[in-house]
């Protein structure tokens, strides 16, 4: 008998919130990482896409295996595929050291020494990651110390009661110790991780992101309980979610390999309203974002160009475990 083929490995998951991109793959409990291409980051990294090489910068949820399990080797093929600079990883203090030492291990393991920097991070420090941007730490609830993170873009912007100054006299004023502008904070996109609900959810960084990365690990009404147990959001907890998030796109990663793509819409549209369902979007759900993404196109005159082959829904399947 002829054996069938093997079963499809999950592909690259793709959400275009302009002019941002959303890429990874995010599975509950196998693998999360979550590319941003425009920001040279990526956020956790449990398996390494090639793609994803290309950032130096990887901001670390937190240290479950699904999300780290990819860092040596991140590291190391940067540094074999001589990429510049030296790649780093944002980790929540707490877990640096322990971070460290795994990668001490693999000195002994590999015999040679692959450049690396982890890089502690407070929750509410920052991060530059290129001139006025910036990435801030949140501290989130899980169930292993956990950070959210937000990239902020600061802007200098004209105070208004200097507003209609000619320039001479704006420089007059500066030049005799005046301050005439006022620092903004505009926050890009946003990335809860892994965590539970709470207050941390509904700062202002989170209200006023432009795009929201976002796990919702359950949709199962009899799930609520898992989720509590295990310190992650269940689609309920979105109805005050999406009322306080005014981001153009919500992007809901870490779906279990168990909950069918068809019902997690079905079931974000019960809770957010059809109208505020138009903008949340499965990373996984290729089938749809590829169509969205065909229209997206077609709008702006472009749908001639080719777009990627349309992979299957990678949440789909066998139920497994959440970290």
């Amino acid at each position: 008998m002829v054996p069938r083929m093997p079963p499809q490995e999950a592909r690259l998951g793709f959400v275009y919130s302009a002019p941002y991109r959303i890429q990874g793959v995010s599975v509950a409990g196998e693998q999360a990482v979550v590319h941003v291409p425009e920001f040279d980051l990526a956020f956790d990294i449990g398996l390494c896409p090639r793609p994803v090489l290309a950032a130096p910068t990887v901001a670390l949820s937190h240290a479950h295996m699904d999300h780290v399990a990819g860092l040596p080797y991140w590291f190391s093929q940067r540094f074999f595929q001589k990429m510049p600079g030296t790649a780093r990883c944002l980790v929540h203090s707490a877990m640096a050291e322990p971070l460290r030492r795994m990668m001490a291990s693999w000195v002994d393991l590999e015999r040679q020494r692959t450049p690396h920097e982890i890089v502690p991070i407070e929750p509410d420090g920052e991060f530059a990651l290129k001139a006025n941007l910036f990435v801030r730490a949140i501290e989130v609830s899980h169930t292993t110390p956990a950070l959210a993170f937000v990239v902020i873009e600061r802007r200098s912007k004209l105070r208004e009661e200097f507003h209609g100054l000619s320039q001479d006299r704006l420089r007059e004023l500066r030049a005799a110790g005046h301050e005439i502008t006022r620092t903004m904070e505009i926050p890009l996109v946003a990335y809860t991780g892994d965590t539970e609900p709470g207050d941390f959810l509904f700062r202002d960084e989170f209200r006023n992101a432009k795009v929201v990365v976002s796990e919702c690990t359950f949709f199962e009404d009899e799930h609520r309980d898992r989720a509590r147990i295990g310190k992650h959001l269940h689609i309920e907890d979105f109805r005050s979610l999406f009322e306080a998030w005014g981001a153009q796109d919500i992007v809901i990663v870490h779906v279990s390999r168990r909950t069918l793509m068809p019902f997690a819409r079905t079931r974000i549209e019960e809770v957010a309203g059809a109208e505020r369902a138009a903008r949340v979007h499965l990373l996984m759900d290729h089938r749809t974002n590829r169509a969205r993404h065909e229209a997206l196109m077609a709008a702006a005159g472009e749908a001639g160009r080719d777009t990627p082959v349309p992979a299957g829904d990678a949440t789909e399947g066998a139920e497994g475990s959440e970290k």
